[in-house]
């Protein structure tokens, strides 16, 4: 039975409406839909898809759990920035999915990035910032993107990756202007695409 919070149609219900309509808050939103059957298809690709899920969220797990520079709270804010510059509303642990399941399904790899700290100093920001990546390979190479907006990323500092470490000191920045950045990398191949978050920081004078 369908709950109301006014007249049915003003502001909002939740529950089915006989076995017609499903009224339900979606992120904030007041939502209906057709009322279905509820399905449990395991065809190939359905399978596949799934897998993809569970792997990401086994990664985001592990990094939670590392004893030394897991997923913190730098990174969730990082990856909840990535999420609110897409169209549609994402919480930072469905952007980290969303990412993970789009590189499989392009056959590539996923990566998840921890320990994220960014410390502000004279026109510069230092950078620390580790990976846990997927597959035989791993990230070798890629470049900071940064800019005065989340959504205009357009310079670039090369990143110095050693190992699963990618920490860096981004130079030649405007003291006391907010700045974002994002890891991307450029190599192995099996990793492009796998953007970090999007963190921020303001330079000292």
């Amino acid at each position: 039975m369908a709950k109301l919070k006014a007249p049915l149609l003003s502001l909002g219900a939740s529950g089915a409406l006989g076995k017609t309509l499903v009224y339900f808050p979606w992120k904030g939103i007041d939502a209906v839909r057709e009322y279905v059957v509820p399905a449990n298809p395991k065809t190939a690709p359905q399978v596949t898809q799934r897998g993809y899920l569970t792997a990401a969220v086994a990664a985001i797990h592990a990094a939670q759990a590392l004893a030394v520079a897991p997923l913190n709270a730098v990174d969730i804010s990082a990856y909840a920035k990535l999420g609110s510059t897409f169209p549609t509303p994402r919480t930072w642990f469905n952007t980290i999915c969303k990412e993970w399941i789009d590189q499989y399904v392009a056959t590539l790899e996923g990566a998840v990035y921890r320990g994220g700290a960014i410390t502000p100093g004279s026109t510069q920001l230092s950078v620390a910032l580790l990976v846990t990546d997927a597959g035989a390979n791993a990230i070798t190479a890629g470049d900071y993107y940064y800019g005065t907006s989340p959504t205009a990323l357009f310079n670039t500092f090369t990143a110095v990756v050693a190992s699963d470490d990618l920490s860096t000191v981004i130079t030649g920045l405007t003291a006391g202007v907010k700045y974002y950045l994002q890891f991307r990398p450029s190599a192995h191949v099996d990793f492009i695409g796998a953007y970090s978050g999007i963190y921020y920081g303001t330079p000292t004078a």
